[in-house]
């Protein structure tokens, strides 16, 4: 027995990286789990992969983006398996570009999946949570939702934004006494697909962008999902995944506002 055995646990973005090892280790731990993505081929993979391990299973095509398909998907999971007791909204996009560059739509594109989707999620499940009586909501933002960097705007924004409406989520839980813990979760460099998968504003070097990341990615999706999952299992607040997310995070508070010029010399240094 284990702390997720036989509960109903929902992983958005769930084709690869941190989601599909989340997925993995939640199904080998004993939970039920409800998987989706808008990546058909690489969910078809994960749906595979947490078969293996005997979980009882549904998988979905959902765009997070879309409020009303992912309000149906709540209802359609809850009434599938009966109850819902997590939902670890995690799916998400990247784009590079300085605020010059980039254009109205292509901020839109980043907060309507990566903010927007982790609203949909919660407000979707939250009832569902609620009426199990044992609920948990974990929302991924990123260490970027702590440390601003040039050409992350728009992800910077969502992420922050992830985190704010996490916390205040945490608060109006325990405020109103709901049986729902809230969880916010900021991944460093994670070794996942987001960078390759990203956008860029035109003339900007994807390549060289996915080669700077893969030298900052320094922890494999699965010790993600292990220090997420043990983070839930112990209900805290926040959980800081990886060293450089402690790192910086510490580095975010002893300099204040200075960590700005640093950050602005090291992206110019990298040419980023």
């Amino acid at each position: 027995m284990t702390h997720f055995t036989d509960k109903v646990a929902v992983v958005t973005g769930a084709g690869s990286g941190i989601g599909r090892a989340l997925a993995v280790e939640l199904a080998r731990r004993g939970a039920k789990v409800a998987i989706s993505d808008v990546d058909d081929h690489g969910l078809a993979e994960t749906l595979e992969l947490v078969k293996q391990q005997g979980a009882d299973v549904r998988s979905d095509h959902l765009d997070v983006a879309e409020r009303e398909l992912v309000l149906a998907y709540a209802n359609a999971v809850a009434e599938h398996f009966g109850t819902v007791n997590m939902v670890f909204n995690n799916a998400g996009i990247a784009y590079t570009g300085s605020i010059e560059e980039m254009s109205f739509k292509d901020v839109e594109k980043i907060m309507d999946v990566d903010f927007w989707g982790v609203v949909n999620g919660t407000k979707a499940f939250l009832p569902h949570l609620i009426a199990s009586g044992d609920g948990h909501v974990i929302n991924i933002s990123s260490v970027f939702g702590i440390f601003a960097v040039p050409t992350q705007s728009a992800y910077n924004a969502a992420k922050f934004a992830v985190r704010g409406f996490t916390e205040s989520l945490r608060q109006e839980m325990l405020v109103g006494k709901r049986p729902v813990k809230v969880t916010c979760v900021h991944p460093g460099g994670i070794k996942t697909n987001i960078a390759r998968n990203a956008d860029q504003a035109e003339g900007r070097d994807h390549d060289k962008l996915s080669k700077e990341f893969d030298k900052l990615a320094n922890m494999s999706p699965e010790k993600a999902a292990t220090v997420i999952l043990r983070a839930v299992e112990k209900g805290r607040a926040r959980v800081l995944v990886g060293w450089d997310a402690k790192a910086l995070d510490a580095f975010v508070r002893v300099t204040g506002s200075g960590y700005q010029g640093i950050a602005a010399r090291f992206s110019k240094s990298r040419g980023l």
